[in-house]
């Protein structure tokens, strides 16, 4: 467990380091998308790992790698905005610091990470990196229909749980990646 709190921080640290970035370069634009919209951005960057992995040609120069990031970051920034609401288009810059926010979110997943690699014994180190981004995909789809629902749900987890596992696999993804250099 010692080595995998070690791959999780690097590989958190790795994401923040590119939200960061995105963060000085575009600021907050992303303030202005409605849940939905986010969601639909992670489908596309799953989309896109799912076809990688079982095409044998490739016609943009970036790996899988970067859209495991991507996952990790907006499904962050969707809890951020389920948290606050979008941004009418025209506001004012907000004094909210993101970074913080960030942090904070990030923390929550890890917590829940080590919480469910008590009880499943890290059963993810025997999954294939395949099969991680077909967990991540049957997330997308299940935020989509709690979404679709108005946000209500029965007797299942709500969208914050979903995009948190999510968050998770993102990260243990990489981690595996990392492993396999």
């Amino acid at each position: 467990m010692q080595n995998t709190l070690l791959q999780y921080d690097e590989a958190v640290a790795e994401c923040r380091k590119v939200f960061e970035a995105k963060l000085k370069d575009y600021g907050p634009s992303w303030r202005v998308l409605r849940l939905p919209s986010i969601t639909d951005q992670i489908y596309i960057k799953a989309r896109r790992i799912r076809t990688l992995q079982s095409s044998s040609e490739q016609r943009i120069n970036e790996g899988i790698k970067p859209e495991f990031i991507g996952i990790y970051n907006y499904s962050l920034i969707a809890l951020i905005q389920h948290e606050l609401g979008p941004e009418p288009e025209n506001a004012s810059p907000s004094n909210i610091d993101y970074l913080n926010s960030y942090n904070r979110w990030s923390q929550k997943a890890k917590q829940l990470m080590l919480d469910k690699n008590h009880d499943y014994d890290e059963a993810w180190r025997q999954m294939r990196l395949s099969s991680l981004t077909d967990i991540i995909l049957m997330k997308i789809k299940r935020i989509k229909q709690i979404e679709d629902n108005s946000g209500l749900t029965l007797v299942s987890e709500g969208i914050e749980s979903n995009y948190l596992d999510i968050m998770n696999y993102a990260i243990f993804s990489l981690i595996k990646i990392s492993e396999n250099k």
